[in-house]
């Protein structure tokens, strides 16, 4: 091992969620619609990985890419018209990665009524350098009540992720040792 090797990586210091929050707004077109006439769910997809990518960038200083969407839920259709706002922030952090909680939003073009939730995600966005290996992150500095409440369900959600992976992984050796197919 090199001196360099033995070194333990120097802390970086953390940074608070609202270093990094971030939203992103935009207006649903006729492009955008599925068969059903209202806003396809993969524009509003691309757009909570796009606000969360931001965030996650902003956050690691530096390129992320997405790992996981964690899950993706639509409560109320969006229609063409609708002013839909993205709301992203970085939740949780590890050594390299970063789970960024989105919350969609929209506002009726023809209603003089608040923006209504309209979906929301869970993603995880891995740190990389130029050469696309992982790099170390900021810890999160959780400042709120809102923002513990965020950062403790997203130790919960990262502990069903690697569980989940865990029990995938042990099923299918089971199964290769068995000479089923994987």
């Amino acid at each position: 091992m090199t001196d360099q090797a033995q070194r333990p990586e120097p802390e970086i210091p953390g940074k608070p969620t609202a270093a990094s929050r971030t939203t992103l707004s935009h207006i649903m077109t006729g492009s955008d619609t599925n068969l059903l006439g209202t806003v396809h769910g993969g524009v509003i997809m691309k757009l909570v990985d796009d606000a969360a990518g931001a965030v996650a960038g902003r956050h690691s200083g530096g390129p992320a890419v997405t790992a996981s969407m964690d899950e993706m839920v639509f409560l109320e259709p969006v229609r063409v018209g609708d002013l839909v706002h993205v709301k992203a922030q970085v939740n949780w952090t590890g050594r390299s990665s970063m789970e960024v909680g989105v919350r969609v939003l929209a506002e009726r073009w023809n209603e003089s009524t608040p923006a209504q939730q309209v979906g929301s995600a869970y993603l995880v966005f891995a740190a990389v350098d130029g050469d696309g290996k992982p790099r170390a992150v900021p810890p999160v500095i959780v400042e709120t009540e809102r923002d513990q409440r965020r950062h403790q369900e997203a130790q919960i959600r990262r502990t069903h992720r690697l569980a989940r992976r865990r029990a995938i992984k042990e099923l299918r050796e089971k199964r290769a040792a068995e000479g089923m197919e994987a």
